[in-house]
């Protein structure tokens, strides 16, 4: 990558010069090849269809090999994205595959999020990226790069045109990943419907804006194919890991009723030109894509919303060291005013819970006067009660006590008179 970045560069008025004899710096490429053979590549893709869509057989079928599929169902509630890493071997060249699966994709009633998912993680492996490129202490040399590099949209072989799902689900992610559409399980259409449903589709494709990936034409080695093979998009493919006899050999094959349909037959589906152009010839396009484009726009995005800039207003260089001292100062001026803010909010809450306080007192002391009233007007009835019952009390005594003489002075004069009728008795 610094090699490439360095042979960009404008030419600053440097002076050619012959060299007298052999140096040795011709063997960079080689050097350059010996490294990245001994430190393995990296290549992720990620599949979008609908489930039954054949997109993990299609996988096994390009890399010949078999990777570990899960069952899916068509009624989950939500899409979801399932990433395995794989470490694969192909003579002395080693290749870490991540096969990212869309689970659920177009299953729910409400396809209108469907999309959703999908941007989120593509914007997660970027943003993981970006922090680790941030970081002080980086390590990149032996980092696991998970951003996609190669989208692969299956499309449903209707024959028709692309669904509503499938066309704004492309425009959201053609600024973020290189897409390759391909129609799945094309042996289910003729020859002929499968022309015109290519040219239906990547007229639609144009007239909604959608920007697809298209292989490379700068390489002078490689334009002629690529030039051809874009003429080809989108690609009709079909998978499959079955072997069937065809005269002689085993070939990738699957047997129908009224014949065989061969996977690495050119004539039958488009499989081999997506290997070659996926795998053989434009892997490492891919990868520089991902890079230089997509996850460029992604950082730059990011940086502005950050408040980092290239330019002052004058159009004049900005140096990082001025931007992050512009916004450490603008985040000092904001942390000052949000400070100064809350310092008024505290203030004016202080003093209405004081005035708050302070009514609840007068309520309490009015409430406490009214009660002692009462109290006081409640103890003088208590105590005018206790008197007037004190002097019926004293009536009471006293009549109680005249009762009593005369009660005891009538039994004296009755006690007389009885003596006396006893002695006038006896005489």
């Amino acid at each position: 990558m610094a090699s490439s970045d360095v042979a960009r560069q404008p030419d600053n008025g440097a002076r050619p010069l012959s060299l007298a004899g052999h140096v040795g710096f011709d063997s960079l490429p080689d050097q350059l090849v010996n490294k990245s053979i001994s430190q393995g590549f990296c290549f992720n893709i990620l599949c979008i269809g609908e489930t039954g869509i054949g997109k993990s057989t299609l996988m096994d079928t390009l890399f010949n090999t078999n990777f570990e599929n899960f069952e899916s169902s068509h009624f989950e509630p939500q899409v979801k994205l399932r990433a395995q890493t794989y470490d694969l071997q192909e003579s002395n060249v080693r290749l870490r595959l991540t096969v990212v699966n869309t689970v659920g994709f177009g299953d729910q009633m409400n396809k209108q999020e469907s999309y959703q998912p999908v941007v989120d993680y593509i914007d997660k492996q970027f943003e993981t990226y970006l922090q680790e490129e941030l970081k002080i202490k980086r390590s990149l040399h032996n980092y696991h790069d998970s951003r996609v590099h190669a989208c692969l949209y299956f499309i449903s072989p209707s024959g028709h045109s692309l669904k509503s799902l499938d066309l704004v689900t492309m425009k959201k992610l053609d600024s973020k990943v290189n897409i390759i559409p391909v129609i799945a399980k094309a042996d289910t259409i003729s020859k002929s419907e499968l022309h015109k449903f290519k040219i239906k589709i990547m007229s639609e494709l144009v007239s909604n804006g959608v920007q697809i990936y298209q292989f490379p034409l700068d390489d002078e080695t490689v334009a002629k194919v690529n030039t051809t093979m874009n003429g080809h998009l989108p690609f009709a493919v079909v998978g499959s890991t079955e072997e069937v006899c065809v005269g002689n050999k085993l070939v990738k094959a699957r047997q129908y009723p009224w014949g065989v349909v061969q996977v690495e037959n050119e004539h039958h589906c488009d499989f081999v030109k997506l290997r070659e152009m996926l795998i053989c010839v434009n892997m490492e396009d891919l990868r520089e894509q991902t890079h230089t484009r997509h996850y460029e726009l992604y950082r730059r995005c990011k940086l502005e919303e950050m408040g980092f800039k290239d330019t002052d207003p004058e159009c004049k260089p900005v140096s990082l060291q001025q931007t992050y001292e512009a916004k450490r100062q603008e985040f000092l001026a904001e942390l000052q005013k949000r400070e100064d803010e809350m310092r008024q909010v505290f203030v004016q809450r202080v003093k209405e819970k004081e005035a708050e306080l302070k009514e609840a007192e007068r309520e309490l002391q009015s409430r406490f006067e009214q009660l002692k009233r009462l109290h006081a007007d409640e103890k003088a009835a208590l105590e005018e009660k206790k008197r007037l019952l004190d002097d019926d009390l004293s009536s009471f005594s006293k009549r109680k006590a005249a009762a009593q003489l005369l009660q005891a002075q009538s039994f004296t004069v009755n006690g007389k008179k009885d003596k006396e009728r006893k002695n006038s008795g006896f005489m």
